[in-house]
């Protein structure tokens, strides 16, 4: 039976007056309560205006609650969050990671940015929240659907886990083939086909699935592989003056506005589309080098100290591609380089085989999510 959230949980609203040394915390919407959000921030600001948040009590930001920035803290006896932050202690009657859940299932954020909208920066007041309506079954139920989400949960993080080891196990490989060798090094300009360079891709940043021409933006690239998921689209006729960055699935691109240095590799279903202003694309001579140990290289920390060092922009960061055609790239024997390539090649199957148990994990979790609180 649904009830009324208001019935069950209360603002608390204590402030730290006495300017206690309570630790001081924030909320994100993948992290949930963490220290040191703000760096030194806060070291020297008044905190005496800060709010209380006792261990068993949720806090949010009201104008970020939308994408999930929400959690009960869990860690201490007391932290203390910033006074912009709705702080409210919950019933018995509720289990404080049901209610976590709830507040963050995408039926909820649906309702709660359907709600906020419109109020000052889309803020969503303690009182709004109290109108919401949950489906409170009995501790016990609540405590059994916990479970289930938290075992599921538990693996998610794990495969993760598992994603994050396999990429640094590249890292460490590349460090080991080549990290202490005195190999020459070659401007990148001189790496590229030939007739080639690095160009920028087109001002249009297309539209939601109008246009017979895909473009893909800086957004696109997660993880260092490429996304189709959110592609956007342009008619194919605004972009013939684009013909240097239309892709044939076999480039490296390159962020070169906002945050630079990401890259990915183009494969075969990217043949045909084009890239925005934000992305540069480089065709490699696979004569010199080979492009898994290009993109393993523009990852390293050598690279991105040259990038970001060449980035440049008061408002808009960017780096330009006059820079980045003479950065040097070091250049071990190609035998080496495709010794690497093929060891990459065996940890991405290893990766894909993770990252598809995760997805199909991911899948049974939001499934249960939709069934319990959609």
């Amino acid at each position: 039976m649904k009830k009324r959230l208001g019935d069950y949980i209360q603002e608390y609203s204590v402030r730290n007056k006495s300017g206690e040394d309570i630790p001081v915390y924030s909320i994100t919407n993948s992290q949930g309560f963490c220290r040191d959000y703000f760096s030194k921030e806060v070291a020297s600001k008044d905190k005496t205006t800060y709010k209380i948040v006792p261990r068993g009590c949720f806090a949010y930001n009201p104008s970020r609650i939308n994408v999930g920035s929400v959690d009960w803290q869990r860690d201490e006896e007391r932290v203390i969050v910033s006074p912009l932050y709705n702080v409210f202690s919950v019933s018995p009657e509720i289990d404080q990671q049901y209610l976590y859940y709830y507040l963050k299932s995408s039926a909820t954020l649906y309702r709660i940015k359907e709600v906020a909208t419109g109020s000052v920066r889309d803020n969503l007041r303690l009182s709004m929240l109290y109108d919401f309506m949950i489906e409170l079954p009995s501790l016990d139920v609540q405590r059994q659907i916990v479970s289930n989400l938290d075992l599921l949960a538990s693996i998610i993080r794990q495969r993760n886990q598992q994603l994050t080891k396999l990429d640094e196990l590249i890292k460490a490989r590349f460090v080991e083939m080549f990290g202490d060798k005195n190999y020459p090094y070659e401007s990148l300009i001189n790496l590229v086909l030939d007739g080639t360079s690095l160009s920028y891709g087109i001002v249009q940043p297309g539209n939601d699935g109008t246009g017979d021409m895909g473009v893909l933006r800086p957004v696109d690239i997660v993880d260092g592989k490429l996304t189709m998921s959110s592609i956007k689209y342009i008619d194919r006729s605004i972009g013939e003056g684009f013909k240097k960055t239309e892709l044939d699935g076999d480039e490296l691109l390159i962020t070169v506005r906002g945050t630079t240095g990401i890259t990915a590799l183009t494969d075969g279903r990217f043949a045909g589309m084009n890239v925005t202003r934000g992305i540069a694309v480089i065709r490699y001579n696979r004569k010199k080098i080979n492009p898994l140990y290009l993109n393993a290289y523009f990852n390293t920390d050598e690279s991105q100290r040259y990038i970001q060092e060449h980035t440049r922009g008061a408002t808009l960061q960017q780096i330009n591609l006059s820079d980045l055609r003479i950065q040097r790239i070091m250049l071990p024997p190609l035998s080496l380089q495709n010794q690497f390539a093929a060891f990459v090649a065996e940890v991405d199957k290893s990766k894909v085989e993770v990252q598809k148990a995760l997805d199909q994990t991911q899948l049974l979790f939001d499934s249960l999510m939709q069934q319990y609180f959609g």
